[in-house]
């Protein structure tokens, strides 16, 4: 990382938004929304600070927000801009001491430019990092869970005003009972959870996200049509496929946008077919039914003509796409963070193999 932000603009929160829908890895939600609510917060000459964990003390109160529910669902259902005061209060009220700063639970779609309508409401600056380093579907999915750190205490606000907080045995429980309690308010809520101290956390965090999520809206602005090529060779990724969408089975289910994308081979995929299955986020992709790529690693489509990310619930038929694939953090290789993220925990009968 050459450069770490220290202020975010409209500018600057526009080729976030960009870059984070990459990280996305086709899930994570639009963040188009949580952009808008933020820059009608900062107007136009307004800025978030953004600072690294480590300039922090060491026992400063890190509170991660974030939106949880289908991607298809948070298209039509707005937050209502109250949600987040009320829960920093309640997470406030619960741990009995202030928030000195915010944090991106993950560095993909709508979760990377929600955080920054709470730094911009409170004033608290957000931190350049997150527990994901891409997005996952589910809260236990996260490098804060391979430290042993807990999601509760959680609260979870809806945009009616109905709010409820969270102590579990686990954090598989905490996504049980949560997705639950989510599908009640109306398929999307707000949340705070995994409260964190910057010190004991650090060794868990993806330092430096926001600022790569920048610099990937920089290139996709740059390239235009060539972004799925420049940022295979910026990240030490692959183009997987480029092809023709044929086919797109696409379901709501559990709270979650699950289903399977068949494409088309075009180019010097000529005469070639690739299979894509995504719970909220790609999981793995298939060429002529050879495995190309699962989870942990990224699979992101971009679409061949403009370069622009294209997300799993905004594909359609006819679309011609690059099927980008870019490596994980190496922090999600251990055994235990595939048991946590790899693909035989989403039901696939493969094995992970690294980009």
């Amino acid at each position: 990382m050459a450069n770490r932000i220290k202020k975010v603009d409209r500018e600057a929160l526009a080729l976030i938004a960009k870059g984070s829908t990459v990280l996305g890895a086709g899930g994570g939600g639009d963040p188009y929304v949580g952009r808008l609510m933020v820059q009608q917060i900062l107007g136009e000459a307004g800025s978030v600070d953004v600072v690294q964990i480590e300039d922090l003390n060491h026992n400063a109160l890190v509170l991660p927000i974030a939106m949880m529910g289908a991607p298809q669902v948070m298209q039509e259902k707005f937050p209502s801009g109250k949600e987040i005061p009320k829960l920093i209060e309640m997470m406030e009220r619960l741990l009995e001491r202030k928030v000195e700063a915010i944090l991106c639970i993950e560095a993909g779609g709508l979760n990377s430019t929600i955080p920054f309508i709470a730094a911009a409401q409170m004033g608290i600056p957000i931190v350049d990092a997150d527990a994901m380093g891409r997005a996952f579907p589910e809260l236990q999915m996260v490098t804060l869970t391979l430290g042993g750190m807990g999601a509760t205490p959680m609260a979870m606000v809806d945009d009616k005003g109905n709010g409820a907080t969270f102590d579990t045995i686990s954090n598989q429980w905490t996504e049980k009972l949560a997705r639950a309690l989510t599908i009640e308010m109306g398929g999307s809520a707000m949340v705070s959870l995994y409260p964190i101290l910057a010190g004991p956390s650090r060794p868990y965090l993806i330092e430096g996200s926001l600022s790569t999520a920048l610099d990937m809206g920089r290139i996709l602005d740059e390239h235009k049509s060539g972004a799925a090529h420049a940022l295979a060779d910026t990240y030490g990724g692959r183009v997987l496929f480029t092809g023709r969408v044929r086919d797109v089975e696409r379901r709501s289910d559990a709270g979650f946008t699950k289903g399977k994308l068949v494409l088309e081979g075009q180019l010097d995929f000529d005469g070639k077919g690739m299979d894509l299955s995504f719970q909220n986020e790609f999981l793995a992709g298939w060429v002529e039914g050879d495995l190309v790529a699962t989870t942990p690693d990224l699979i992101t489509l971009l679409d061949a003509n403009t370069g622009g990310p294209v997300t799993t619930d905004m594909v359609k038929y006819g679309l011609s796409v690059h099927v980008l694939g870019l490596p994980c953090d190496p922090i999600w290789r251990s055994d235990e963070a595939i048991g946590l993220v790899g693909p035989r925990y989403f039901g696939i009968d493969a094995d992970y193999q690294p980009l």
